[in-house]
């Protein structure tokens, strides 16, 4: 595959772009420079996409500045309705963005269908929630005064995407972000860059103005200065990041000098918990939906699995054999369920850390080595007589292994759950409602699937505790990451 050949797999092939938008314009870097973009289960380049710098940063954001005022005034039901066009034009084209979004990053054309749904939902949600921002008028506590208190649009924000969900990554920051009155710099993972530069051509169709959405390509190299030009500049009032906790630090270091609201979607290692009451074929179910989408690069897939050991055998062998019976391959064939690692230092991982799994001791179940298609493929995986120490119980293994460890009781797996410093997302399996409400109260993370593996949408709260992250997206809390509160007291 190359260039022209993933515009041919288009219906709309004008949504394939390889420069970067700025201020309503598609524009190459200077001297033409540009950085490759690779289709991870062929290793085939599929692109050559504009490789920007801190100057074009700059050029990004003063445009995001100047198209403030105008966007900001405008009606809420005004912004509502280009986010509905918006909306509209996604699901229209949605056939085009799952391939793009196959080609580039790797997952199933099935599961590409499914972000990109996923993705739209959160700008029709915000579509409907622009019109519902509201204000306050508290009692006064004087006879001669009158208080008010308004929310207005933070201000230019800014939003690092990661290439996980190259397209909902970006609608779940830029649909609240907008529906607030605010402008945006968006600078995707340069493994995934075509998935968004087609998501700012739809946003340009529907109508939302020059300058609103703009977009910086750049490869990791050059992602480190834009980086460091958008977290220093004082016309942005706010970033949105999501992506692994070290640079979540960072990020947050370069935004401290001009004291930036920010916005941090940070590190997984999610807990996977089966009490002895649990239904064990919807454990094993929800283990294998919560593990494997995705090749398991997902920040909220369950990394350690600890089963009660009444159930612990059984649960093994079941899960073992529902992992072998998963199809790996290329996305865009049919079929498939799991498709190939995003880059060679992402195999890498997952390789070292079986290894450190087998040499202290773990028994693989099944998979345990590179798929027989080679490339990036990687076996589904169950390890068996895991140990606390091992590096997959302590690290995040943004692959699909799982790693299983039998427990006693419900406090000694509790403590286990909570010894890291990630608190994003956990599960549990239980029937035993007493339980259910004991373990979700004390259980340190954001977010909890019970009795279910899947628990991402547009109306709940997304983001987690401790080291995983400052605020939350989607839902109307999503909304208020990007509006400001203003006190008026008014003398009568």
């Amino acid at each position: 595959m190359n260039t022209e050949v993933l515009g041919k797999l288009l219906s709309e092939p004008h949504l394939f772009k390889q420069q970067a938008f700025i201020a309503g314009k598609w524009i190459s870097a200077n001297n033409d420079q540009s950085f490759a973009v690779h289709n991870p289960a062929t290793g085939q380049l599929i692109a050559n996409v504009a490789n920007l710098g801190a100057k074009e940063a700059e050029a990004a954001i003063q445009a995001a500045h100047s198209a403030l005022p105008a966007w900001r005034r405008k009606t809420a039901k005004e912004r509502a309705h280009l986010l509905r066009k918006w909306f509209e034009l996604i699901m229209a084209h949605g056939d085009d963005l799952a391939r793009i979004m196959t080609v580039e990053q790797g997952k199933p054309f099935a599961e590409a269908k499914g972000e990109v749904a996923y993705g739209a939902s959160f700008v029709e949600w915000f579509a409907e929630e622009a019109k519902r921002v509201t204000g306050a008028i508290p009692s006064s506590t004087w006879t001669d005064k009158r208080m008010m208190v308004l929310k207005q649009a933070i201000g230019v924000c800014v939003a690092i995407t990661p290439w996980n969900f190259p397209i909902a990554m970006i609608t779940r920051k830029a649909s609240p972000a907008l529906a607030a009155g605010c402008t945006l710099v968006i600078k995707p993972a340069e493994q995934t860059p075509l998935s968004a530069l087609a998501l700012v051509e739809l946003a340009r169709r529907a109508g939302i103005p020059d300058g609103v959405i703009n977009i910086i390509t750049a490869d990791r190299d050059r992602s480190i200065a834009v980086g460091k030009a958008l977290c220093s500049s004082p016309q942005v009032s706010h970033l949105s990041f999501t992506g692994s906790t070290p640079v979540g630090r960072t990020l947050m270091q370069q935004c401290a000098p001009t004291v930036k609201k920010v916005a941090l979607e940070l590190g997984g290692h999610a807990p996977f918990i089966v009490f002895e009451d649990a239904d064990l074929d919807a454990a094993v179910q929800g283990a294998v939906d919560s593990k494997y989408r995705n090749a398991g690069q997902t920040c909220v897939s369950s990394n350690r699995f600890y089963v009660h050991e009444s159930l612990h055998d059984a649960f093994v062998e079941r899960m073992a054999r529902a992992s072998a019976a998963i199809s790996v391959g290329n996305g865009l064939d049919e079929g498939i369920v799991q498709g190939p690692l995003i880059e060679a230092r992402a195999l890498q991982k997952v390789e070292e850390q079986v290894a450190d799994a087998v040499k202290h001791g773990a028994r693989i179940i099944t998979g345990g080595k590179r798929h027989p298609l080679g490339g990036l493929f990687y076996e589904p995986t169950v390890l068996a007589n895991v140990k606390p120490a091992m590096l997959v119980m302590r690290e995040e293994t943004f692959g699909p292994v799982a790693a299983i460890v039998p427990f006693k009781n419900d406090d000694a797996v509790i403590a286990a759950a909570n010894e890291t410093e990630i608190g994003l997302a956990a599960y549990f399996y239980s029937r035993d409602i007493g339980r259910i409400w004991r373990v979700a109260e004390q259980l340190e993370y954001g977010m909890v699937g019970i009795n279910t593996g899947l628990i991402s949408n547009e109306v709940a709260p997304f983001g987690g505790i401790k080291q995983s992250g400052l605020g939350r997206e989607g839902g109307s809390w999503g909304l208020e990451e990007y509006l400001e509160m203003k006190y008026l007291c008014v003398g009568l």
